[in-house]
């Protein structure tokens, strides 16, 4: 390089995006670990669920041998479920590969109803849990915060800073991929770290910039609605039906009966050219003004535009079939990508994968920040044991807190009143019970140790208890074809070794430090 030409990215730049990069990693390093990590559960969140509710699992009932028929299996299970009350509006989420029951909800006049049946008919007892599609999923993006959207714009935000993050990693490490090839696990703890945050960051840096991305264009229209305000006048009803393509109206308070639900069936898949339906809408029921949606299933293709059809639910008469406009159409391709609904499991392996580097990424620049305060400061201060103790609450404390909840899902009795919400609350409270351990604990190292040690045997433990409850270790699972439970048994059983392996190895290397680490604090 000439004397006359200036590197593109010199130290002044580099410089300038340390603060920012630092500090977002620190302050927000917390609640980007608990959305990478729960949005890494949701890649895998049926397979979860047939887990956690062993009623729905393929040993359990009957797999469909054919397309389930809504005229006479669905509607009888609705009629069931209201119980003589007045239907005002029922979905039904269709079986598939990965789900082999039906989800059915009711809203009527005295309130609602729901449960799980099999194809054949045959309605299941409660499940008792949220399972990782209604609570770990929505903890992804929204934090169980609903009120005012306060949780999406939480994410939202987080998720800018995690992009911002991405982008000035690759300004600040100006040999990042020259160190790509460079990965220390001895000697120098900090330069261990900073290895495997380089190694991580470049190896999937791709994925990351595309999920993050494509996450936070998902929630743009929530947190950010000017267009729909300055084109729709803030009618958001006019907004999903003109430019999504949906059907409303009002009931007209006339009683009518309803058309044969089968031929719109049938007509959907015609209109998708051979797509298969997913999930049925039959809204303002046993009204002059119903009307039927009908969703397709996205497993075939990676958009995720579920191309809507709607029927009049009385003469069964085609009312709405609006093929997306081209901003639509790329925003649910983009959407596809994130969710990664189409049915690829080599793929979906890869999303999980990557999605558990992002918090390893996420988590050794957390760990480097601190043992690099360490070594220029010495005895750490409040602020590095508030950001030691975070760290470890919010890394090895969330899977304490995962797998206790997925152990409670095993011991708690079938009976308990609220089970699901006592799951819930054994989830948080093991959260808030790791956090404060970990703020008690810490002096001049979190209790890592002694965290990984209990992450190894909740796993174990959730192995065997699958196996006492149900009877379904993975040699039989795999008998059987129940790939879902050999999965997640198969991740329980990687987790418990790889966490007692961490767990003995940090009691080795913590054995000679503790005569110097008591000096340290006596002489403080």
């Amino acid at each position: 390089m000439t004397a006359g030409k200036r590197k593109l990215i010199g130290p002044a730049l580099r410089a300038a995006m340390l603060w920012p990069h630092t500090w977002a990693g620190v302050t927000l390093g917390g609640l980007l670990m608990l959305v990478f990590f729960m949005g890494s559960l949701a890649v895998f969140a049926s397979e979860i669920d047939r887990w956690m509710m062993p009623d729905t699992r393929i040993g359990a009932v009957e797999a469909p041998d054919a397309a389930v028929s809504l005229d006479r299996t669905v509607v009888p299970l609705v009629e069931r479920l209201a119980a003589g009350r007045e239907v005002r509006d029922w979905y039904v989420q269709l079986p598939d590969e990965r789900r082999p029951v039906m989800a059915l909800r009711v809203r009527t006049e005295g309130g609602n109803a729901g449960g799980m049946a099999t194809a054949g008919g045959t309605l299941l007892p409660p499940v008792g849990t949220l399972g990782a599609s209604s609570f770990f999923y929505p903890l992804h993006y929204s934090l169980h915060l609903r009120a005012g959207f306060v949780g999406y714009w939480i994410v939202s935000f987080a998720s800018v800073a995690m992009l911002a993050g991405l982008i000035s990693g690759v300004i600040i490490h100006a040999r990042i991929f020259k160190d790509f090839f460079t990965f220390r696990s001895w000697g120098q703890l900090r330069r261990s770290l900073l290895d495997l945050h380089n190694l991580t960051g470049v190896l999937v840096l791709p994925f990351h910039l595309m999920i993050t991305f494509t996450g936070i264009v998902i929630i743009l229209p929530i947190v950010l609605p000017a267009g729909v305000q300055a084109l729709y006048g803030g009618d958001v009803q006019r907004f999903y039906d003109d430019a999504l393509g949906n059907y409303s109206r009002p009931r007209a308070g006339i009683a009518a009966a309803a058309a044969p639900l089968d031929p719109m069936l049938a007509e959907a898949r015609r209109l998708w050219g051979g797509g298969e339906p997913a999930v049925v809408f039959v809204y303002n029921a046993g009204d002059a003004a119903s009307v039927v949606r009908i969703n397709r299933d996205t497993g075939d293709r990676i958009s995720l535009d579920v191309q809507p059809v709607f029927f009049d639910g009385v003469t069964g008469a085609l009312l709405k079939y609006q093929p997306p406009g081209p901003m639509v159409a790329a925003h649910r391709v983009m959407s596809g990508l994130h969710f990664a609904a189409f049915e690829h499991w080599p793929l979906r392996w890869l999303y999980f994968l990557f999605g558990l580097a992002g918090c390893v990424l996420i988590g050794t620049g957390m760990l480097h920040w601190m043992e690099k305060r360490r070594v220029v400061h010495g005895l750490p201060g409040v602020g590095w044991r508030s950001v030691a103790a975070l760290t470890c609450g919010t890394t090895t404390g969330l899977l304490i807190a995962t797998l206790a909840m997925m152990a409670a899902n095993r011991l708690l009795p079938s009976g308990v009143p609220s089970r699901e919400l006592v799951e819930v609350g054994v989830f948080f409270l093991t959260w808030i019970a790791s956090a404060v351990h970990a703020a008690v604990r810490t002096k001049i190292d979190p209790p890592w140790s002694s965290q990984c040690t209990a992450v190894a045997l909740l796993a174990a433990a959730c192995v065997l208890m699958n196996w006492i409850t149900t009877g379904e270790h993975p040699v039989r699972a795999a008998a059987a074809g129940d790939w879902a439970v050999v999965g997640v048994d198969a991740v329980l059983v990687l987790t418990a070794a790889g966490a007692w392996r961490v767990s003995r190895r940090l009691a080795r290397r913590a054995r000679p430090e503790a005569s110097t680490l008591s000096r340290l604090t006596d002489h403080a």
